[in-house]
């Protein structure tokens, strides 16, 4: 029996035959006899130590025949082209397919899993295009068994895993390999790169993939050591190899100011040759650069400024024109928020802002005290208002109207409160020029635009605002340009109430009706109740007190007001007006009562005609009309009865009467004419 065995592993051993029919050749465990089972068990004892089963690629010089199945292995989860490629550098690998098969489970053949074949690659030295095969083959793999695969790279090495590789595209890489593999960088070989490598993490080699990795951006964080100096290690890029790598970067990936703010970090020569954080330098001759105050903030080299040119600088955070602050979630603690003077700066660091700390107090007074400050969600501010020169404001001005500069002036900031709700307030750039002799060597706030809202002309003084004509941005400003615009605005209406009751202030009184025409539109809760009124009093505008006030809401009672302060309004905004200031109405603080007697007459059809519907039908004719004990022209009581004196009093009781005020001059024509309706009809066409 055992010699029988012996030559059974003998024949298996030099036979050759295609394929892996061989396998079934290898006895099951079991024998259906005692005899039969002692002969099993002795070949099964035999073969495992049996060079005869067949290795997954045809044998070669450097490949054996046949593989002996203690020493051969099957890859789970590979195919054959997987199997084939893998053959090449693991020679001990059996065809593809076998996992399942017993009588490899029975000679104790290895089974390795894909990931540890692929594990098994690491620091093998091959071809890309090798590598590049294998990728092929093993499309459509779980990545999640491939992470460990090596990645060929542009400088000769081998990397392990795909992630963090940049692939290089069909324009190349944007920086030569060697200096992005000084920079720590890894960039696969073009004859290796695949479509497989970026399903598993790795990134095309674009610029802006380049420039944010974290090696670069360690690098420009890393570019001015704490002493001012430069600190490089031998096999890094020094200084001027960095800053032209990066500046090259922003350079292809089209960056605009701000859309890295990190940037600012990269350390760049100032105009006398010494590093300075790119944040802090000034493009020469730009449009920042003209309206700063001499000596202020370094420029940046010269010589690498006429080499790169303003946009790629500027993408680096070098000041061409002024720079924003973009910051969220910011607590209004104004002990938090001191200006930050010295050390470079994060750009979203709220800190570069000057004045920010009474900005947010000023922000806190307008909420009640709580134990939780508020929270500004999104802060957009310019920073460096305060190194302008003064005398260059209008040219800084202008600058700061454009996108997207414009918006941190005029969007509102949104405020967390501590009880969950939201209030929006100024922003911090409008609120810094509001303060500031910015406009006309004068402070914008309470200005008036020139050319602006006439009935704001006395109230306000006037200031030169050439070259705006944004009304928004006028207004953010603090100046004023219509009254409309300044009731708004939060809190305009007292500002207009407060400088109607400064008595240094001239009002006409059809500027005075006007304005309180345009008031009574609005609601009393948000108008708070002033101490004083402007007021016409016998004719003349003047400041009193406003308990006294009274509001114009009949004309045939004026006879009467003599020494009466009248706040004089349309008709028809009269009751709006004595609700917003809580004053009586004229018609309430005169009795009015008719004295005299008189004759009734009917109402003309031409007049009727003229005033529509609401003309009363008929009037009292009086020689002398006494009311209250006063001889007046005209009364309409108040059961609907007109009483007048005159032809003109007939004219404008009547007119009052229709609600057509405006016409009583052509009532008074009819009424002493009546051949002149078709000229009067006719005219009104014009109306």
């Amino acid at each position: 029996m055992q010699r029988a065995a012996d030559a059974y592993a003998d024949l298996l051993a030099a036979w050759r035959p295609v394929g892996v029919g061989i396998i079934d050749l290898v006895p099951g465990p079991l024998g259906k006899g005692e005899l039969d089972g002692a002969l099993r068990h002795a070949v099964l004892e035999r073969l495992p130590r049996t060079a005869f089963l067949p290795p997954a690629l045809e044998p070669t010089d450097d490949l054996p025949e046949a593989l002996r199945p203690r020493e051969a292995e099957v890859v789970e989860g590979a195919g054959a082209d997987t199997v084939s490629v893998l053959a090449e550098v693991l020679p001990t690998l059996l065809p593809a397919g076998l996992e399942r098969r017993v009588e490899l489970r029975t000679l104790g053949v290895a089974r390795v899993p894909l990931t540890d074949a692929i594990d098994r690659l690491a620091g093998l030295e091959k071809e890309p295009g090798w590598w590049r095969r294998l990728y092929d083959s093993l499309a459509g793999v779980d990545p999640d068994r491939l992470s460990g695969l090596p990645v060929p790279l542009a400088d000769g090495r081998t990397t392990i895993g795909p992630r963090q590789v940049l692939l290089p595209t069909s324009e190349g890489a944007p920086v030569e390999p060697e200096t992005l593999a000084r920079l720590g960088l890894k960039v696969a070989h073009p004859d290796g790169a695949h479509p497989l490598l970026e399903k598993l993490g790795a990134l095309p080699a674009s610029p802006r993939a380049v420039l944010t990795t974290p090696q670069v951006r360690a690098a420009v964080a890393a570019s001015l050591d704490d002493e001012g100096g430069l600190d490089w290690e031998q096999d890094t890029l020094d200084a001027e190899e960095l800053a032209d790598t990066v500046l090259a970067l922003v350079r292809d990936a089209g960056l605009e100011p701000g859309d890295e703010p990190w940037l600012g970090a990269l350390a760049l020569p100032d105009e006398d040759g010494e590093p300075a954080p790119a944040g802090e330098l000034v493009f020469p001759g730009s449009p920042f650069h003209q309206v700063m105050r001499e000596g202020e903030l370094a420029t940046v080299d010269p010589e690498l400024a006429a080499r790169w040119g303003e946009q790629p600088l500027a993408a680096c955070g070098v000041l061409a024109t002024f720079a924003l602050v973009r910051a969220t979630d910011v607590v209004l603690d104004p002990d938090e928020l001191e200006p930050r003077d010295g050390d470079f700066a994060e750009p979203d660091d709220a800190g570069l802002l000057d004045a920010v700390d009474v900005w947010s107090e000023d922000v806190l007074d307008r909420f009640p005290d709580s134990p939780v400050p508020p929270v500004a969600t999104e802060l957009v501010a310019v920073r460096d208002l305060e190194l302008v020169d003064e005398e260059r404001w209008p040219q800084a001005l202008a600058l700061l109207a454009q996108p997207p500069l414009r918006d941190a002036l005029t969007q509102q900031v949104r405020i967390l409160l501590a009880d969950g709700t939201h209030e929006v307030v100024r922003p911090y750039t409008a609120w810094w020029l509001r303060g500031h002799p910015v406009l006309d060597g004068r402070r914008p706030a309470g200005l008036l635009a020139a050319g602006g809202d006439p009935l704001l002309r006395g109230l306000y003084d006037e200031a030169d605002a050439t070259g705006f004509d944004d009304e928004q941005v006028l207004r953010a400003l603090g100046v004023r340009t219509s009254v409309a615009a300044l009731l708004d605005e939060p809190g305009g209406a007292a500002e207009l109430l407060d400088r109607l009751a400064d008595p240094e202030r001239e009002v006409t009184g059809a500027q005075l009706h006007a304005l309180y025409g345009a008031l009574a539109d609005l609601d009393p809760e948000q108008v708070t109740l002033p101490d004083e009124l402007r007021a016409v009093v016998d004719g003349r505008v003047e400041v009193v007190d406003a308990a006294d006030a009274v509001v114009v809401d009949s004309p045939d009672l004026l006879p009467f007001t003599e020494g009466v302060p009248l706040l004089p309004v349309r008709p028809t905004r009269a009751a709006e007006l004595a609700e917003l200031f809580q004053v009586r109405r004229l018609s309430e603080s005169v009795t009015g009562s008719v004295d005299s007697k008189g004759t009734e007459h009917d109402v003309p059809d031409p007049v009727r005609v003229l005033l529509g519907p609401r003309t009363p039908s008929s009037y009292v004719e009086h020689e002398e009309l006494v009311v209250d004990g006063v001889e007046i022209d005209w009364r309409l009581t108040g059961d609907g009865v007109l009483h007048a004196a005159t032809l003109e009093g007939v004219a404008a009781g009547l007119a009052w009467a229709a609600g057509q005020w405006p016409r009583r001059f052509e009532v008074a024509a009819l009424l002493e004419d009546p051949s002149r309706t078709e000229e009067l009809a006719r005219d009104r066409w014009f109306d």
